[in-house]
């Protein structure tokens, strides 16, 4: 079957420009603050045939083309062509000022595609001062997605919609106020409209919002004609609309519809227990994250409606445990990294960047997918050079005047200047990243250079930062003196990424993480690491505690999807406001629905411990609960787990080997698999899933 082929990135980063470029703040555009690259305007592809019998191929490009059979010219832009048996060479030149060229070729053998066809934007070709050609280009292979059919083309690409009515509506002043029940996203539109005059559309993630009409985030003011509108909003956020009409007294409608807007998902992840209170977060967790997973994984659905690394990756980890949507993750990272040359950090934020590179090595852990590491290593080499070119004569990264140190939004005193040692971890997982994927690349050089750099880089980050007396992670260097505060971040960062020992480990949890002295976390954001440090501890009737007093405590507060921030202490409208702004805080953030990456990894207990889950364990924890029960979707079929305190029932819906480690103070039976005693109360049982099916019964 033939597909649409484009040059490696250049859709993502096409569609990446519209997308980052919808965002609005009351009616004005607002775009990115960092670079936005483009498409290459002229893209060759190429692919040799050997044909038994003469064929018939169809042509179909996004731009203006030429082709060349065995490096001559055919005339004009042919639609068909008649290819001669033999072997042949098959060369098109697509050029595109406005969308990424693409190239549709379709006959009985040859099909455009990732196999055997190249891609070039002609780099690394140059003309001598005799008008010689020197250079070959450098040839790739193509990019693609899902479009098959000649007359789906890539630039018509768009996300599904369906009509859906408000709730309720009630008039309010001279308006009238209209409730989707939830927060939703897309476009609203009148149904029976008639008259002349303006009407004024104002949106709110809350009540108060869209009844605000100066500073409500989001308005439209829109001109009305016999009916007809000037123009038709655009998709927008929000669980309420105020309509007003004004400046006539013609104008009537029924009500406002929307279109709900979304990305088709299939949702194979799944948890339940006995508590409903955790039901209701692991669902309005999933929600969250099918409402900011579009074309992208975005951050907020009413603001910013970007693609940002740090949000990013957080959603591609909950997107594992949820849809297992590889290809919305290929596309996100294709994205932020954009083009060479690199001049600056992902989104401008230096951790944004270390992120990133994390973000691959995660990938390939969950999807084994070698080939998008080939793909998308060579922007990898670039960005890590430009990152270690700007760091200090220590091989350590510090801030320039032109890096965004972010962190975390936080609410007490945290100096951002000089080296911060959270930078410094992150660095070395990106290091250890690189090395990885140089391996997988065969570029086996360049990876004992990486794996030494990390390797130095963790001893100095040990030898500056640790305290011993304190037993804990110091927070930074500054003006060369050494800062001594200590908060969980860079703290928390070394237990997931495991740069301590055992004895650290245990002294960072009681010393820093469960230390009511250091200063608390208060968003999601790294609360989901925070989280995770701590179910890697042990702690899960801990977690389970926080989970159900953050989490619930948003639904508590009437939460229909999970927030940029919350703090418990602030109450009513205080929860609405961030930025300095009444309505600037996003009441739909990705990173809010962490939950699902909680409950999947560490409550059913399913990670994979070899790429693409060929290996993998199941270490249920009830943390607390009565029972659990859910899915965990992989690329070999989803993995069904059910637990409680006498039984463990695994049923594994594809390959590969699994080990189901849990403790018992009785002695188990196992239907299935292979059970072994590990030491005192621990057992294991391992188990291979085939094609059809493993079935695992723990009885204890």
């Amino acid at each position: 079957m033939a597909q649409w082929i484009w040059y490696p990135g250049d859709f993502e980063v096409w569609l990446g420009n519209i997308f980052n470029n919808r965002r609005t703040e009351r009616g004005a555009m607002f775009p990115p603050f960092w670079k936005q690259d483009s498409h290459w305007v002229t893209v060759e592809f190429s692919t040799k045939v050997c044909l038994e019998k003469p064929e018939k191929i169809t042509i179909a490009a996004e731009g203006r083309y030429n082709f060349a059979l065995d490096g001559r010219l055919q005339f004009g832009m042919p639609k068909t062509y008649d290819i001669p048996a033999g072997e042949h060479s098959l060369n098109f030149k697509v050029w595109n000022q406005v969308t990424p060229p693409a190239l549709y070729v379709e006959g009985d053998t040859i099909h455009s595609g990732p196999d055997g066809w190249l891609a070039t934007y002609e780099d690394k070709i140059w003309i001598d001062e005799n008008g010689v050609a020197h250079g070959s280009g450098i040839y790739v292979t193509p990019g693609y997605w899902k479009f098959h059919n000649i007359d789906y083309r890539p630039s018509c690409f768009h996300l599904e919609h369906e009509e859906r009515q408000a709730v309720s509506s009630e008039t309010v002043g001279n308006g009238r106020l209209f409730d989707f029940g939830k927060e939703t996203f897309g476009r609203v539109f009148p149904v029976l409209l008639e008259g002349s005059g303006m009407i004024g559309i104002y949106y709110g993630e809350s009540r108060e919002e869209a009844l605000d009409k100066e500073h409500c985030e989001t308005l439209d003011l829109i001109s009305c004609n016999n009916g007809i509108m000037e123009y038709m909003p655009d998709t927008k956020a929000f669980r309420y609309i105020y309509v007003e009409c004004f400046n006539g007294n013609g104008i009537r409608y029924e009500r406002f519809d929307m279109y709900y807007e979304y990305a088709p998902q299939s949702r194979s992840g799944s948890f339940r227990c006995d508590d409903e209170e955790v039901n209701r977060i692991y669902d309005v967790s999933a929600y969250t994250l099918d409402l900011t997973t579009r074309e992208f994984f975005m951050d907020g659905i009413k603001r910013d409606r970007w693609t940002w690394s740090g949000d990013a990756i957080q959603s591609y980890q909950m997107n594992y445990y949820l849809h297992f949507d590889s290809d919305c993750v290929k596309r996100t990272i294709r994205q932020l990294r954009g083009k060479d040359p690199v001049t600056a950090h992902v989104n401008t934020i230096m951790d944004y960047s270390f992120y990133w590179f994390i973000s691959i090595s995660d990938y390939y852990l969950y999807t084994a997918d070698t080939a998008f590491i080939h793909e998308i290593y060579p922007r990898m080499q670039t960005l890590m050079d430009y990152c270690l070119g700007r760091t200090n004569d220590e091989g350590m990264a510090e801030g320039k005047p032109d890096d965004w140190i972010f962190v975390d939004w936080v609410d007490f005193p945290m100096h951002k200047r000089g080296i911060l040692c959270f930078e410094q971890i992150l660095l070395c997982k990106a290091l250890e990243a690189m090395a990885l994927c140089a391996d997988i690349c065969g570029d086996h050089r360049s990876q004992e250079r990486y794996m030494r750099l990390a390797d130095q880089l963790l001893r100095r980050i040990k030898d500056i930062f640790w305290d011993e007396k304190r037993k804990a992670l110091l927070h930074s260097i500054e003006d060369g003196s050494l800062n001594t505060q200590i908060t969980k971040f860079p703290n928390m960062m070394a237990i997931i990424y495991d740069f301590l020992s055992p004895k650290e480990r245990i002294d960072v949890l009681h010393g820093v993480m469960l230390n009511p002295d250091v200063e608390p976390i208060t968003t999601p954001y790294m609360r989901y690491y925070e989280l995770e440090a701590l179910c890697i501890m042990g702690k899960h009737d801990y977690v389970m505690e926080e989970i159900k007093a953050y989490w619930g405590g948003m639904l508590k507060e009437g939460a229909t999807s999970f927030w940029e921030k919350y703090v418990p202490t602030e109450h009513g409208t205080e929860h609405l406001a961030m930025y300095g702004r009444p309505y600037g805080k996003s009441l739909c953030h990705a990173w809010g629905a962490s939950p699902l990456y909680l409950l999947g990894k560490f409550f059913l207990g399913v990670r994979p411990t070899k790429p693409g889950y060929t290996e993998f364990e199941i270490c249920p924890v009830l943390g607390g609960l009565k029972w659990i029960e859910g899915s965990v979707p992989t690329p070999n079929g989803d993995i069904h787990v059910y637990a409680d305190n006498k039984v463990i029932n695994v049923n594994v819906n594809g390959k590969g080997n699994g080990i189901i480690y849990f403790t018992s103070y009785t002695t188990p039976t196992c239907d299935g698999g292979v059970l072994e005693h590990l030491h005192d109360n621990h057992y294991a049982v391992r188990f291979e899933g085939t094609a059809a099916a493993a079935a695992i019964r723990i009885s204890y």
